[in-house]
């Protein structure tokens, strides 16, 4: 290349890096210095690019700082069309349960359960099993055990959503209640708006229910674009929108407020199915709820304790609003009666003290999990110089997920695969699309993450196994 137009190939670098995702809204770019040394051009081809990029409106500069990716109404990508969902055997495959111990578990979204309050809370489960013995049989009728949905007040008022008792009611985890959220206010073949890349869990809900998705650009920071949800809207009657703003799975992303504001106001008076399982993991104060911030009463709000506590419990609740009669009647009509001994005994512990204290354990805990697991991560793939660069493993903001986005050619089946025979669990990104538009991208759960030999071992194995299919294609 004439070396005058050098700096056209850092711009294409800087667009491929955006186009793969492994730069994202808001993200700094690699300093001028770092750039023209893997590139190996001189710090005016690099500056260059830089302003020819910041021409074009894809970044912008930050005094004494560099450059940034501009925000999302700028780099809004086109719309995939509205599509059925197919993902039921291959989630079959993923979910089976191994009977063999993992090297590294870090597949399942599953939380730490190797603490007292978790113990104390098996025993209190132990002690109503045996208390129940000696009672009269009877249904748990909707909307659940009193006292536990006392507790479960608390906790949302906590994270902000100010609730009554009466708009509460327990389901069978945050599954069902999304479910029955979709079932009080769609139909079979209508249209729900979904965040890109989305929780396989709730594609198969709208597979399971006939429903068609149209996926929305998301960032893997920030969340859902609200720009390109309100095109959406503008191109087909999409009856319901299904989001997490908290930490979404599997890229962690958290929306900011004024995302969240802005996507109040474009959607008008569409129901929004709020999903908020991971909230209470923040890793600081948190961030207001599209609940709380609602004033047409048209957010349905989810949450369970599955990732508060333990996945096996299957406890959740739903707050929705002017949809509440509607859903209580499926739950009567469609179950008679929950399960009165888990609820019981979750609300006797609730009621022990020692929830909140768990949470803030898990909370540091995760946080350091994520920081030390990312570092074996980047350290473990840096060794080789073909990936230096060629990668990002985002960092979020709470939970215990990460997304790691890889160059577009990379197979995460096969990857999922090869390191399925070496006992280590990850979750391909095929799963979290209706396209396979994510295969470059693999999940990690780093909720029982630890600080030994082994980990470290195996981290450097899931490198070398990501190296090798990228080399051998």
């Amino acid at each position: 290349m004439n070396s005058h137009n050098k700096y056209l190939m850092a711009e294409h670098f800087i667009k491929q890096q955006l186009d793969e995702g492994r730069l994202v809204v808001e993200e700094k770019l690699p300093s001028i210095r770092s750039l023209s040394h893997q590139l190996n051009v001189s710090k005016n081809t690099v500056i260059r690019a830089y302003q020819e990029l910041e021409a074009q409106g894809v970044v912008y500069s930050v005094p004494k700082s560099g450059y940034r990716v501009r925000s999302d109404d700028e780099t809004i990508k086109p719309l995939l069309e509205p599509s059925s969902v197919d993902l039921l055997s291959v989630c079959k495959e993923v979910l089976t349960h191994s009977q063999e111990k993992e090297w590294l578990a870090t597949g399942s979204a599953h939380p730490f359960i190797d603490t007292n309050a978790i113990k104390s809370l098996y025993a209190e489960i132990g002690r109503h099993s045996r208390r129940q013995a000696n009672l009269p049989s009877h249904y748990q009728l909707p909307p659940g055990n009193d006292q536990l949905i006392k507790h479960l007040r608390k906790i949302s008022q906590d994270l902000e959503v100010n609730v009554a008792t009466n708009e509460i009611a327990i389901t069978h985890g945050a599954q069902q209640a999304i479910s029955l959220a979709l079932r009080a206010i769609t139909q079979p073949g209508d249209i729900i708006a979904v965040e890109s890349p989305c929780y396989f869990g709730n594609l198969l809900l709208m597979q399971s229910l006939s429903l068609k998705v149209v996926e929305i650009q998301s960032c893997p920071k920030s969340g859902i674009e609200p720009i390109a949800l309100k095109e959406a809207l503008e191109t087909w009657d999409i009856k319901a929108i299904l989001v997490t703003p908290n930490f979404t799975n599997p890229t962690g992303a958290r929306m900011p407020l004024h995302k969240r504001l802005k996507l109040l106001e474009v959607t008008q008076n569409i129901p929004i199915i709020e999903d908020d399982v991971f909230g209470a993991l923040a890793f600081d104060d948190g961030i207001a709820p599209l609940k709380s911030l609602d004033k047409q009463n048209r957010v349905i709000y989810v949450n369970s304790l599955s990732k508060m506590l333990d996945s096996r419990l299957r406890i959740g609740w739903i707050c929705a609003g002017q949809y509440q009669a509607k859903v209580e009647k499926f739950l009567l009509c469609d179950n008679m009666g929950s399960l009165n001994l888990m609820q019981s005994a979750v609300g006797e512990f609730l009621g022990s003290g020692k929830y909140r204290p768990h949470v803030q354990k898990m909370q540091r805990l995760y946080q350091a999990n994520l920081k030390l697991f990312h570092h074996h991560l980047t350290q473990s793939l840096n060794q080789y110089p073909e990936l230096v660069g060629q990668y990002h493993a985002v960092m979020p903001q709470g939970s215990f997920l990460l997304w790691l986005m890889l160059p577009s050619k990379l197979d995460s089946w096969a990857v999922y695969k090869a390191l399925k025979d070496h006992q280590i669990s990850t979750l391909p990104g095929t799963l979290f699309g209706t396209s396979g538009q994510y295969k470059n991208c693999i999940r990690f759960s780093c909720s029982n993450f630890l600080a030994n030999s082994e980990w470290k071992t195996g981290v450097e194995k899931l490198a070398s196994i990501i190296h090798h299919q990228l080399t051998t294609q």
